[in-house]
């Protein structure tokens, strides 16, 4: 019968779900009848769990009724009644009173039944029993999970999980026959690979509930895994045990060799399950380059496999090893441009944002044509992902951008949601942030989306973007007709946004000044509240920057600076939250750090390189959970940082013997120079001021016993240049207790900066006490010392990161050149890199994340906290024998500078 004929007969009301006073009466009129008719039983039943199924209950009177009328059907002969009734009283059972009533005969059913229901009922005995009764059915249970027959042995052992919470000590007496089903062999007499499998699936069921037994037990699960490595053929099971091994090598990193012949044997193992298993442990865990690669040549080969869903978890891993590990994929580029058109668009797309990471300069717009023959196929879930990697894409290779600026405005005239035309504009106010040579052509093409824009919050954004960058550009006039025809046909908020716009541009350009009070004139008479009061009042900021030509007035348009958002944050919360909730004493602004817009973009330009990634993999739900973790605390780490760095300025400011040192120019990252499990822990700080250097040691007493007084620190600095004027120590530190030294040098030279190395000692006097009163028991004690680690005092000490927008041009414009070529003994350029962004604490403008681990290229740039320019071209080398070689062009305002940057490479 065809699907149209079948439905013509079926009841209209078949969809609808039953009243269930009606079903309660049928269900009690059919189970009491004599004889029974099975297919009206199972008919009712049916609708009865529909009923429940669909959140609807019973009172526990009616539900305890229509249980013992559904009980009496034990009597019947017919199967699959006998199946559906089972299933009915595992859902009663819940919301019914004296269900032990029934136990007999389930267990009746469990020992003799037929096969057909025999597994119900062994799992509907697991929802009747109590920790009173489970004692009685332990025979039979242990019976039922060595049973020759799997569907059998299977309800039973995941009727033992059901089991756990009420007799877990029962279950653990289980535990021989649990490993017996581990290992037992039980198939049907077939040789299609899809039963034996099933007939196999006991195994993945008695080896979780073996876990769930011993997982408490480090030992116990490393014998689990010895013992049922070799022994299992159920890919479920084999990937339930990899999952174990995970968890002990991400807890014990020092057992890798030891397990990774097992991972080796799982990476070529004929299931795909089990190879994509075991690859993720792999490249999750910190292995030799040798191991990953073998990850990845399996990688290789599941990219060809047949199986699309073997394919699609293969290059999914891939798209998210290469958000970290771009370098070490890059084997596997031939493998993916061939799926750049597999039938599978999701394939293909993550195909194409994996070849967009790992890819070079050198391929860019093949890949870019490529993706936009197939754009117009695939749903905007997917086109986001692209535009992420293609956003990526222009932060890494900003020389590269016109192709990738008109594949964008491209796909920006397509139709399309909110989310996927506000990820094109972020890309787009990213080019004109980070690339200045594509401004003009961006924003040309954002006026022209604005003319026809459904998005409101788009068409805000975009013109005060406008106002912000317009000014700039060779034509303002140009972005001034587009703002205006929004002020005529939008709504009032962006009405509201295009005059605040307009008002920008005649702030920064006086030649255009006239013009746009005309059109603000205009405006007043606007219908909107809003929009007429802005435009008075951009009126009454050009009357009075005509008459003064006040920079306050520009500085509030539009600021050449901002404040540290985190630290404004933190400040905001702690004043409301203090004594001065009442808001009687006002807010000082003053304390809170301001950033240049320079140092704002360099700040930018690192979150964007290090957090596109991980936007993209939150969309896709491929990110991992350790992923998560890491960078959760690497970010919540560097936030805590900053904070506690700002609060040693402010305690330091407040300090009398500060008072006339001046602001703080620029301080360090903290330092420690013990260690954490040592008896005193020692950090450091180190503050550099107009005329001097303070170093700020923050020290622990962790000893219980021990009361230390006059705890100073005497630093040694090789430079005769940094004289010592004092030593502000701690007069007493009690056991566990925290303070802070300060030793402070005068710099013969505002201008100058110094490279010397301190050696440092914790000098104290040691006082036996009483723990919980911290009173000496010896008034004398004796003086000790304690040797702590050397301090250097490098060039990032006296250099801030700085953004420029090209770099070659002014790279050129530095007139003081000093190059040098170092061997190191580090094996990976990204490392070295890392480590020279924090020593030299100069801006990466371009290169700071490697593609290409044998070759590479950096570009750096910054200022001196005097406001020297420095800019640094290095070249990086990597080979088997000699490791990372790099040649470094180094140039500055002053030749000294540019010497001492250099020498501080090495």
């Amino acid at each position: 019968m065809s699907t149209h004929t079948y439905k013509k007969f079926e009841d209209v009301e078949s969809g609808a779900i039953p009243d269930k006073m009606t079903i309660f009466q049928d269900c009690l009129r059919a189970f009491n009848a004599s004889p029974v008719d099975a297919k009206k039983s199972r008919t009712l039943i049916a609708r009865l769990l529909r009923l429940l199924y669909s959140g609807e209950t019973f009172p526990k009177t009616e539900a305890t009724t229509l249980f013992f009328s559904i009980s009496k059907l034990f009597q019947h002969k017919d199967s699959s009644l006998r199946q559906i009734v089972y299933l009915a009283i595992k859902e009663l059972s819940a919301i019914s009173d004296d269900v032990l009533m029934v136990t007999s005969s389930i267990m009746k059913d469990v020992q003799n039944g037929d096969i057909i229901y025999k597994p119900n009922a062994i799992r509907t005995l697991a929802r009747v029993l109590d920790g009173s009764t489970v004692h009685a059915t332990e025979r039979l249970m242990k019976t039922a999970i060595v049973d020759k027959h799997p569907s059998v042995s299977s309800a039973a052992l995941v009727s033992s999980y059901h089991l756990l919470p009420v007799a877990k000590d029962v279950v653990k007496r289980w535990t021989n026959e649990t490993q017996e089903a581990v290992l037992a062999l039980k198939s049907f007499p077939s040789t299609n690979e899809v039963f034996v499998n099933d007939s196999l699936i006991t195994q993945y069921h008695a080896l979780s509930l073996l876990y769930t037994l011993r997982n408490h037990d480090k030992m116990a699960l490393r014998k689990i895994i010895q013992q049922y490595s070799k022994n299992l053929r159920n890919p479920l099971a084999i990937c339930q045990l990899i999952r174990y091994v995970n968890e002990i090598l991400q807890n014990d990193s020092s057992l890798i060799s030891s397990f990774f012949p097992l991972l080796q044997d799982w990476l070529n193992d004929r299931h795909h399950s089990v190879n994509l298993e075991a690859i993720k442990v792999v490249v999750s865990l910190p292995v030799t380059n040798e191991q990953f690669a073998s990850a990845v040549l399996r990688l290789q080969f599941l990219l060809t496999a047949p199986k699309v869903v073997s394919r699609f978890a293969a290059v999914r891993i891939l798209n998210r090893l290469s958000l970290k590990n771009p370098e070490r994929i890059v084997a596997v580029n031939n493998e993916l441009e061939s799926l750049i058109n597999d039938p599978n668009r999701s394939i293909a797309t993550y195909a194409i944002t994996t070849l967009l990471k790992t890819g070079t300069s050198d391929n860019i717009e093949r890949l870019i044509s490529t993706i936009s023959k197939f754009i117009n196929d695939i749903s905007d879930e997917f086109k986001i992902i692209i535009i992420d990697a293609i956003k990526t894409l222009s932060l890494k290779f900003p020389q590269n951008y016109k192709s990738m600026l008109l594949f964008l405005v491209d796909i920006l005239k397509d139709d399309g949601g909110f989310e996927f035309k506000n990820s094109i504009v972020e890309a787009l106010f990213d080019l004109i942030y980070f690339v200045p040579e594509s401004r003009d052509l961006a924003l040309e093409n954002l006026c022209e989306f604005i003319e026809d824009c459904e998005f409101t919050e788009l068409s805000v954004r975009i013109l005060n973007l406008l106002g912000n960058e317009g000014p700039k550009t060779s034509n303002p006039t140009l972005y001034i007709r587009h703002i205006y025809n929004r002020v005529v046909l939008e709504n009032s908020i962006i009405r509201s946004a295009a005059v605040i716009s307009l008002s920008k541009f005649a702030l920064i350009d006086s030649t255009i000044n006239k013009s746009i009070k005309i059109l603000l004139q205009r405006i007043v008479n606007d219908v909107d509240d809003e929009v007429r009061d802005r435009a008075i009042i951009s009126l009454k900021f050009l009357e009075n920057y005509e008459e003064t030509k006040s920079q306050s007035i520009v500085e509030l348009t539009k600021p050449s600076y901002t404040y540290d958002l985190s630290i404004l944050e933190s400040k905001l919360q702690t004043y409301i939250s203090g004594d001065q909730s009442n808001f009687v004493t006002p807010f000082d602004i003053t304390s809170i750090p301001k950033i240049s817009e320079d140092e704002l973009k360099i700040i930018q330009l690192k979150n964007k390189t290090n957090k596109v990634e991980e936007e993209s993999k939150s969309r896709n739900a491929i990110k991992a959970d350790v992923d998560d973790k890491i960078n959760q605390t690497h970010l919540e780490d560097d936030q805590n940082a900053e904070l506690s760095k700002q609060h040693y300025i402010q305690e330091l400011n407040n300090i009398e013997e500060f008072q006339n040192y001046g602001s703080v120019l620029h301080s360090s990252s903290i330092l420690p120079l013990t260690e954490k499990e040592t008896e005193f822990i020692v950090e450091v700080v180190k503050h550099i001021f107009e005329e001097h250097i303070v170093l700020q040691y923050n020290i622990e007493n962790t000893l219980e016993d021990s009361l230390l007084e006059m705890v100073s620190v005497v630093s040694q600095p090789e430079s005769e240049e940094l004289v010592e004027e004092f030593i502000l120590s701690i007069d007493k530190l009690p056991p566990h207790g925290k303070g802070t030294v300060y030793v402070s040098f005068t710099r013969p030279e505002s201008t100058k900066l110094i490279t010397t190395d301190f050696t440092n000692t914790l000098s104290f006097t040691s006082k036996e006490c009483d723990p919980n009163t911290f009173e000496p028991f010896d008034d004398a004690g004796f003086e000790d010392e304690y040797q702590i680690e050397d301090l250097s005092l490098t060039p990032g000490d006296f250099i801030l990161p700085s953004y420029v927008g090209n770099f070659d041009l002014a790279f050129d414009e530095l007139i003081n050149e000093s190059i040098g070529t170092f061997q190191l003994s580090s094996n990976s350029i990204q490392e070295t890199i890392d480590s020279l962004i924090e020593v030299l604490s100069l801006g990466a403008i371009e290169g700071g994340q490697v593609i290409n681990e044998s070759s590479h290229s950096l570009k750096l740039f910054g200022k001196t906290i005097n406001g020297d320019r420095i800019g640094a071209f290095i070249k990086f080398v990597k080979s088997a024998k000699t490791g990372v070689t790099l040649k470094a062009i180094v140039k500055a305002d002053d030749e000294e500078l540019a010497e001492t940057v250099l020498n501080g490479i090495a």
